[in-house]
């Protein structure tokens, strides 16, 4: 059977672009690369869901807290042999009113239930934490900031060291998308990824996979 990596994230793991208002396709998301980088023994997964938070429900959109749905995710593809989590740009939000500290608090939560489901296939638990890439200042001055609210951008660069933090007291590797992209987010929203930066997140994520699976 092929290693079965599980990416588990937001817009940015489900491939929005910005730029088209669509998805980019396969040939251009992270997980499709990763996919490719890796090779036949391996099966990525795309489990991205735009909106989608590490535990906070969204008093507006239904089904977005990652905590919830984790566990059918987990299931339906076990035995999993890698778990990529990458959240927390959407907790930035102002609706839901809460600090980097407890954006990763939310990520331990999310942490601990994947550690505690069955789906390991009888092996240790094996997690990657990705931070992910910065929120961009100039997000305020767009469309998006109306419903994203005020502060995100400087919550979004609060999370590496919080997200690291909990890495290490969970047991999990960790890797920083920040300092695997170079590009700069899109000038939409200042939020999602280019298409050059799902194929750096891809390359930075696959050296670093092939040492721990």
């Amino acid at each position: 059977m092929k290693k079965h990596i599980v990416c588990y994230g937001d817009s940015n793991t489900h491939g929005y672009c910005a730029e088209t208002g669509g998805r980019f396709n396969e040939d251009e998301r992270w997980t499709c690369l990763l996919q490719t980088y890796l090779g036949d023994n391996f099966l990525v997964l795309e489990e991205g869901l735009s909106g989608r938070t590490t535990c906070f429900d969204d008093p507006i959109h239904e089904g977005l807290s990652g905590l919830e749905h984790l566990y059918p995710c987990l299931m339906s593809h076990e035995p999993v042999d890698l778990l990529i989590i990458m959240l927390g740009t959407n907790d930035t939000k102002e609706r839901f009113g809460v600090s980097p500290a407890c954006i990763a608090l939310g990520l331990k939560r999310l942490v601990a239930k994947a550690q505690s489901t069955d789906c390991w296939g009888g092996q240790k638990p094996n997690i990657l934490i990705v931070t992910p890439q910065n929120i961009g200042p100039r997000y305020i001055d767009t469309d998006v900031a109306l419903t994203m609210g005020k502060g995100c951008a400087e919550k979004s660069r609060g999370l590496a060291s919080q997200y690291e933090l909990i890495a290490k007291a969970m047991g999990c590797h960790y890797l920083d998308a920040n300092k695997m992209i170079t590009a700069q987010p899109n000038e939409v929203d200042f939020m999602h990824l280019t298409e050059s930066g799902h194929g750096q997140l891809a390359a930075g994520l696959a050296n670093f996979i092939l040492g721990i699976i």
